[in-house]
């Protein structure tokens, strides 16, 4: 407590005495406390394409921002970190879907120094660190798998062998950790069985389909089948969050990775026990975020929320509402992810002059010094808003 009292009242202070970061500070303040305004905006699809570009050029631009290949995060009072390998990975689809999405081919380059950088770090394991590169922490399993996901993509884009090669290894290394009930705890992130490694499993799967290999199927099953029975009737799911102190009131964002690797491996797998139990969860926050307009930054088990919004959360609830919707063609999927899309839109669309290094980013939290991510613009949140956007512009123009 001590610690991060300390931590805001520095950030406070500096951010205070900075120009275009106390610009930051003060519409976030003005429009979430005295005007709502964030509650009362409407843009066109035309002005969700302006917003994906800007978030795909400031994507790029943390990427530039780096010493390697890989994507950085730009925090406000201490600059540029290190290139992320876990999201570094999942940025790789997200490039690969916009340069379908714009047809432009200048992307390429960024996106094989990406693949390239991650092969180079991969660890004599299999697996990929936790945390910033700099940290030098050892491999753990959630990372790895999203490193997986987007080697796969890498490796059905291009065809080169030596992607396989690496997403062969780091496959038969999760499949060599896994506990017997079906979990992974050991080289887990804080050593804890989670259910968001449903995200996992769904990079496991994709390999699974590209090569047949049985035991990549049955070890995503078996965790799959772990996480369904921490499924409440109500929807929430147990051993959801990335810390122990609140793992009894987990965050939109790990909430969102539980629920879109429940579905899309549910999808795969032709399995309605897992599209359900993420349907049910994703119903519960549709119909929270339709009453109240926004939503909490998290969520107990009986649904009450706390602290501020989350933004990467958000974005990433809006991309499960989208898949649901293509799945159900349900007209409230659709809609209710338009609306959380163009809250973040205007979050992302700050009109004053601001500094570079945040110019179309989405902050970690709104308001931006919320306990998640405070004060910092974390490259997932930018990725899972373009990822948001481009799904919902292909879903409109197919309706239309």
């Amino acid at each position: 407590m001590i610690y991060s009292l300390k931590r805001y009242f520095k950030y406070f202070s500096i951010t205070l005495f900075a120009r275009k970061e106390r610009s930051l500070l003060f519409r976030d303040f003005f429009s979430y406390f005295l005007t709502r305004s964030f509650l009362k905006q409407n843009y066109s699809p035309f002005h969700k394409e302006i917003a994906l570009k800007k978030a795909m050029s400031w994507l790029l631009h943390s990427q530039k921002s780096s010493i390697d290949g890989g994507f950085s995060t730009y925090k406000t009072i201490e600059g540029w970190t290190s290139s992320y390998p876990e999201t570094s990975g999942y940025i790789i689809p997200t490039l690969l879907s916009f340069k379908k999405f714009s047809r432009e081919e200048n992307n390429i380059k960024h996106i094989t120094a990406c693949a390239d950088w991650l092969l180079s770090i991969q660890k004599p394991s299999g697996g990929w660190q936790s945390m910033y590169v700099a940290d030098d922490r050892p491999e753990v399993v959630f990372n790895t798998g999203q490193v997986i996901g987007g080697l796969t993509e890498m490796y059905t884009y291009t065809g080169d062998g030596k992607y396989l090669n690496s997403i062969l290894k780091a496959c038969d290394w999760l499949c060599s950790i896994q506990e017997e009930d079906g979990s992974w705890k050991k080289f887990a992130f804080m050593n804890q069985s989670r259910v968001y490694d449903s995200y996992v499993d769904y990079p496991l799967l994709k390999v699974y389909k590209i090569t047949g290999n049985e035991r990549y199927r049955k070890t995503a099953l078996k965790n799959l089948e772990w996480i369904i029975k921490k499924h409440q009737t109500n929807g929430w799911l147990e051993d959801c969050d990335n810390t122990l102190k609140h793992n009894d009131r987990p965050i939109t964002h790990t909430i969102a990775y539980t629920l879109d690797g429940l579905l899309e491996s549910g999808l795969l797998l032709k399995d309605e026990r897992f599209i359900l139990a993420a349907k049910k969860a994703a119903d519960k926050l549709l119909e929270i975020f339709n009453e109240q307009g926004f939503l909490n930054g998290r969520y107990d088990r009986n649904w009450l929320g706390s602290e501020y919004m989350i933004c990467t959360g958000c974005a990433q609830m809006a991309i499960v509402w989208l898949k649901l919707y293509k799945v159900y063609k349900n007209e409230t999927y659709l809609y209710t992810a338009s609306k959380m899309n163009t809250m973040l839109v205007f979050i992302q669309n700050r009109t004053f002059n601001e500094n570079t290094n945040t110019k179309g980013a989405m902050p970690g939290s709104f308001p931006f010094w919320g306990k998640y991510e405070p004060f910092a613009f974390p490259n997932w949140a930018t990725k899972y808003l373009a990822d948001s956007l481009m799904l919902e512009l292909e879903l409109q123009k197919e309706k239309n």
